[in-house]
């Protein structure tokens, strides 16, 4: 059940939507200043938590760290965008009831902060003048709280495509060339030499032959190629402005003016 002893717990919880789906986180806790019940919730969405909107917690459950809300996380994120810095006005909450359907405006809700310790008291503790008020001042900041979530930044596929080039390949090829040899006539050929006619006509013909290079082609594996994801970790520095309230103080003491005169 959530009450003004949960507001602690619910700061910084995982808002869930009607559809199991994270909307965001819980950024601040607005109660009724009559009653000191818990009525909204800004949840905090976008990259880096940057955006913030407006949740009524009447149909809100409480599980654990997550506040589970009967809204879809697209519906939620169109609710009107309010900038209200401390407590919400009663025409802002008639836009937001007007957005969200669930009833009409109570009381104006306040504020509670991101580091708030203790459970919200409506009775002592706030910082305006009134019989309500304790002898103390609250003084808040604003923190920041960086997280990450994962996005898309692009997709690697693998095409494969023919592209076709010349190779040059060096062969070493023979030939066989006419070549005339002269013998004299020796005792050792003579007889050879006078085999036949004494004076005739002849022809002798030889064959040459040559290689010629014969190109073949055939299609072998040469590799197999992957995709494979790598997780590299780096360093941003992300810079945002945050707001703090400082505390002067006047004792309201009445100073003589100690200008010497002559």
């Amino acid at each position: 059940m959530i009450n003004a002893h949960t507001l602690n717990s619910l700061i910084g919880s995982d808002v869930i939507g009607s559809d199991g789906h994270k909307i965001g986180t819980v950024g601040q806790v607005y109660v009724d200043t009559e009653t000191g019940a818990p009525s909204w919730v800004s949840v905090r969405t976008g990259l880096f938590g940057m955006s913030e909107t407006f949740v009524p917690v009447d149909e809100a459950d409480q599980a654990g760290a997550e506040l589970r809300v009967p809204y879809t996380k697209d519906f939620v994120k169109d609710a009107p965008r309010i900038d209200a810095d401390g407590s919400l006005e009663h025409s802002q909450e008639d836009e937001l009831y007007a957005y969200y359907g669930n009833g009409s405006t109570g009381a104006v809700g306040t504020t509670v902060g991101h580091d708030q310790e203790a459970a919200a008291d409506t009775t002592v503790g706030y910082d305006t003048s009134g019989p309500t008020t304790d002898d103390a001042m609250t003084r808040s900041e604003e923190r920041l709280r960086v997280g990450t979530e994962k996005v898309e930044t692009g997709r690697a596929r693998l095409r494969k495509y023919v592209v076709t080039e010349n190779e040059t390949v060096t062969v070493p090829v023979t030939r066989e060339e006419v070549r005339i040899e002269r013998e004299p006539i020796t005792e050792a050929n003579v007889g050879d030499a006078t085999r036949g006619p004494d004076i005739s006509e002849e022809e002798h013909e030889v064959v040459l032959t040559e290689e010629r290079p014969v190109v073949a082609k055939e299609t072998v594996p040469v590799e197999r190629v992957r995709l494979d994801k790598a997780t590299v970790t780096e360093e941003q520095t992300v810079t945002e402005q945050v707001r703090k309230e400082e505390i002067d103080y006047d004792d309201g003491a009445i100073r003589p003016d100690r200008t010497d005169r002559t």
